[in-house]
């Protein structure tokens, strides 16, 4: 076991395409986990596996490795940079001590590094920032910085300056230290040398250097007096300094160099040991109470303690279920039982495993830092807190977005659907932005998702992964039905044929209740007209026939039925009689009180750069949304509004190019309005033409 000081629980996080996975591999590479690297576009990546990923050459899933570096254990999260995918990115950062933020040196701030910046500032994870690719056409490490500064609003403390640019980069200069770093044209990251630095780059770098001394310095009064007073402070001070400010959030120290031709990488890895926090030094996690307020504790990082530990993760894969687990506090061996403070019940850990991306290596124990995997674990889901069961605690559960998206999926082959169920049951337990609900009115399968992309990938799964061939359906729009007029009325349902017959009589008011109520029923009949054992029949035989409406059969809200009169006979009347009379009065009063189709409304909240609200303030406008709200923030302006859901299906689409790709969304049900007449009218006619076919 290796002293917790030494631990660098580090996330790799950046938007699609900046070169996330490959820094990964370099730092495989480097620090001997791996022999050859692999390459993303050749599909062969260590920590891209899975089909999808090698093919479309992005990162779907978060992939976890250990590795050691000067006496250093590196647990490396790479993450996903595709907006759709970015629950990965944030339960990763949920367990994570430190990062490294890579911008692409040519594309600089992308808007998925804005999200995953947002989520790592609200996690509150100290990050190194890596501007990779500076290799390419285009690309300007000063750009970025700046970049960083106006767009991120974050401050980034420059370590590194690239010596040359595009294709004549050919190393790096250590601003701290005031070195020079080339490597030879062999592509090997272990071929450079340490040199003085250039002499038409001197000046730029005393000039960074001086910015550099400043910064740390602030960390320190005494040193900082001392500075001012001319003295100036040795690099192991300033390193102490850089630290401290670098966990506290005060700046971020900015690297350079291209992670595809192995330049610049150990000055990333020597950083992680000398910036990034140790899993002693990050605030504790705070305990929850079931509600998940906090209680006032804390997680204290420690071996000594009690287990404490979160499930970030649930894979399946070729050997089982595999549970991703943070360890906190305490210690976890092979054998132990731990308790899921979330269902309350036991579990024995059979086998845990240290993970390579998808290979793996068995475990005996494993302590306070580790992230592990346990497989087999029968009853843990994302969030839930693994702890000791004789020091029950709930560790801070994750929250994640509601699903903007869905489509109705039904099997090709009548035999699919068991084998379907049984996947989509797996799914939804390894990603808690996927979900899957019944459609009560239709029956259908409905999958719920982030977006375009992760549905699309979730039913290739499906496909190649589980075999289950699926139909994919329109979505289809939740309308009901209402009524906007108050009618008085009257039905009496007469049927005599030899021996008792039926009779019931009512005199009743219809009129449209408050929105919200569904149906009440009422009666104020006085004197016993209709005796009181058949108000539920009655009661009955009105509400049976609200789930089918009279304009295109969708379930009826808001109704308010009044009984005050009617009549009876001593010997025809029943339950029964009744019952028939009430849905025969539904039948014919209904169509007289203005009957209307209502839509289902979704409150959405639209983040948007300042450069675009305009457009897309418009386009809300043009889907009949209201607008209910404007919030600036640094980077960007939230836009709330009212929108009916059947105009937002494929926004995510003509946001993102709407705002170059810089825009997000969410949306939850809200409530039902009435439809405008040509909607209604359209709606109406589709309906009694499906219907038709069926």
């Amino acid at each position: 076991m290796s002293e917790l000081s030494h631990y660098r629980n580090i996330g790799i996080f950046a938007h699609v395409d900046a070169g996330k996975t490959t820094t990964t591999e370099r730092i495989l590479k480097l620090t001997g986990k791996i022999h050859k690297t692999g390459e993303v576009h050749d599909g062969e990546s260590t920590t891209d596996f899975m089909e999808q990923e090698a093919e479309r050459g992005i990162t779907i899933q978060s992939a976890a490795v250990s590795c050691f570096w000067k006496d250093h254990r590196f647990n490396v999260i790479d993450t996903p940079g595709h907006v759709d995918f970015t629950v990965e990115v944030y339960r990763s950062l949920k367990v994570l001590d430190g990062g490294i933020g890579v911008f692409c040196g040519s594309g600089g701030v992308e808007p998925q590094s804005e999200t995953n910046w947002r989520y790592a500032n609200e996690s509150e994870v100290a990050r190194i920032i890596f501007v990779n690719k500076l290799d390419r056409m285009g690309a300007d490490f000063f750009r970025v910085v700046k970049q960083v500064k106006t767009v991120l609003a974050a401050n980034p403390l420059v370590m590194t300056l690239p010596i040359g640019i595009e294709e004549d980069f050919i190393g790096v200069v250590d601003v701290l230290t005031k070195q020079a770093y080339v490597w030879d044209d062999t592509g090997l990251p272990e071929n450079y040398e340490i040199k003085d630095v250039p002499a038409d780059m001197v000046d730029l770098v005393d000039e960074y250097h001086e910015l550099l001394v400043e910064t740390a310095v602030e960390q320190d009064d005494d040193l900082m007096m001392a500075y001012m007073d001319g003295e100036e402070p040795s690099i192991e001070d300033l390193k102490r300094c850089i630290r401290k400010g670098t966990r506290d959030m005060s700046f971020f120290p900015t690297y350079c160099g291209s992670a595809f031709k192995n330049k610049g990488m150990q000055n990333i890895l020597d950083a992680v040991v000398d910036y990034l926090p140790s899993p002693t030094e990050v605030d504790p996690q705070p305990l929850t109470d079931e509600e998940g307020n906090e209680t006032g504790e804390v997680a204290t990082v420690s071996v000594d303690e009690p287990l404490r530990a979160l499930a970030f993760k649930i894979m399946d894969d070729r050997f089982g279920a595999l549970t991703f687990v943070r360890i906190y506090s305490g210690k976890l061996n092979k054998g132990d039982t731990i308790l899921n403070s979330f269902t309350g019940k036991t579990e024995r850990v059979g086998r845990m495993v240290e993970m390579q991306a998808d290979e793996r290596n068995e475990l005996s124990g494993a302590q306070a830092g580790d992230i592990i995997a346990i497989v087999g674990m029968k009853n843990v889901q994302t969030g839930h807190t693994l702890c000791d069961p004789k020091h029950p605690c709930t560790l801070e559960a994750m929250v994640f977005p509601e699903p903007v998206i869905s489509i109705a999926v039904a099997p090709k082959d009548k035999g699919g659907s068991e084998k379907m169920g049984i996947a989509i049951g797996k799914m939804v337990a390894e990603d808690p932005s996927f979900r899957v609900e019944t459609d009560e009115d239709s029956g259908e399968t409905i999958l719920k998702g982030m977006g375009e992309l992760h549905l699309d990938i979730k039913v290739d799964i499906l496909k190649r992964t589980y075999g289950v061939e699926l139909q994919v359906g329109q979505p289809q729009v939740a309308y009901r039905e209402t009524i906007t007029q108050a009618v008085e009325d009257s039905y009496t349902h007469k049927k005599q044929s030899g021996g008792s017959g039926q009779f019931g009589k009512i005199d009743y008011r219809i009129r449209p209740g408050e929105p919200g109520t569904g149906y009440t029923f009422k009666s104020v009949v006085v004197g016993g007209n209709v005796p009181k054992e058949f108000f539920p029949a009655i009661e009955k035989g009105f509400k049976s026939m609200m789930e089918q409406g009279v304009l295109a059969g969708f379930p009826v809200l808001d109704v308010e039925v009044e009984l005050y009169d009617g009549g009876f006979h001593a010997v025809d009347s029943s339950a029964i009689a009744f019952e028939i009379a009430a849905k025969g009065a539904f039948r014919q009063s209904i169509p007289k009180a203005g009957p209307q189709l209502i839509e289902p409304i979704m409150k959405v909240d639209v983040y948007t750069p300042d450069d675009h609200v305009g457009d897309v303030i418009g386009d809300l406008n043009r889907r009949r949304g209201m607008i209910k709200d404007q919030e600036a923030g640094a980077t960007g302006v939230r836009v709330k509004a009212d929108v009916p859901l059947s105009e937002m299906f494929g926004y995510i689409g003509h946001l993102r190019t709407m705002t170059s790709g810089r825009g997000q969304f969410s949306m939850e049900f809200s409530h039902y309005m009435p439809c405008p007449a040509n909607v209604s009218e359209k709606v109406i006619a589709e309906t009694k033409e499906r219907n038709a076919k069926k």
